[in-house]
């Protein structure tokens, strides 16, 4: 099969992304879609998908997983309580590949290895159950020189180092805004995410990234969206060293190559 020259990565808004990768393998990280109003994709619209990654059971994050696997047969990685949910929508547990932090796995043809997050990941089920589990990160093999950080949501932790050290991943996707338009009920304001703008600059420093996707964000103009570029060229002015943020629009790919170099994908490659 002849690969193709790069591997793409289209953002789907919040922390939802679908990735091509040379060999043309689907891949969807976090789909949530429905009740997403930066997405410009739906459930239906994927026929085809290889395989389907998920963080942790958050609506914004497992989203449309059983939608989609329910329609394409795509297998799934997860932790036990998506599971959980996942089987009581009616797909199959052979369907469903948990995973817990250290676990290196191979699904569908693509190396996956779970790591660490901070975070927390829980869910009613239909029935009314209360249901809790532990969140996952991952670092996403999708080339010799394009491995993927997609945590989901985390908050800092200095092991990130160790992650970089252990896993040497090369572009990132880090949240780092309050996503407009997605429901977060309850009294007061939540002033950031798990990770503010600056701890998100940090944290794309600890990885060693190449590449940065600010994401957790309906809207790049996101007040939180524009801080972290902000800190970012402050870092940078001070002379730290610290990775190419690329602020993405939903609906927007990016090219990445064989050696790791991502770039915006020009508007007539799709």
């Amino acid at each position: 099969m002849t690969r193709a020259s790069f591997t793409r990565m289209r953002f789907l808004g919040v922390a939802a992304y679908e990735v091509i990768t040379r060999e043309g393998l689907r891949v969807l990280l976090d789909p949530f879609l429905t009740g997403n109003p930066a997405s410009p994709a739906r459930a239906e619209d994927f026929d085809q998908v290889d395989l389907i990654i998920v963080t942790h059971a958050a609506m914004d994050h497992l989203g449309d997983t059983a939608v989609i696997a329910r329609r394409t047969g795509a297998p799934v990685i997860c932790g036990g309580e998506v599971k959980a949910f996942l089987t009581g929508q009616g797909i199959p547990t052979t369907q469903v590949r948990t995973s817990a932090w250290g676990m290196r796995l191979s699904v569908a043809g693509i190396e996956v290895q779970t790591v660490e997050c901070r975070h927390c990941s829980h869910m009613t089920m239909p029935d009314g159950t209360f249901i809790s589990g532990i969140p996952l990160s991952y670092v996403i093999m999708l080339d010799d020189n394009v491995r993927l950080y997609h945590p989901g949501d985390t908050s800092l932790f200095s092991d990130m180092k160790l992650l970089a050290e252990l896993y040497r991943p090369t572009i990132g996707s880090i949240g780092i805004a309050n996503p407009d338009g997605v429901s977060s009920p309850g009294p007061g304001e939540k002033l950031t995410s798990d990770l503010s703008p600056e701890e998100g600059v940090l944290a794309s420093q600890w990885l060693g990234l190449r590449t940065v996707l600010p994401c957790h964000y309906t809207n790049p103009e996101n007040h939180q969206v524009t801080a972290f570029v902000e800190a970012i060229d402050q870092a940078r002015t001070r002379g730290e060293t610290v990775p190419e943020a690329i602020v993405m629009r939903p609906g927007e790919w990016l090219e990445i190559d064989h050696d790791g170099t991502a770039r915006r994908a020009p508007v007539s490659s799709f």
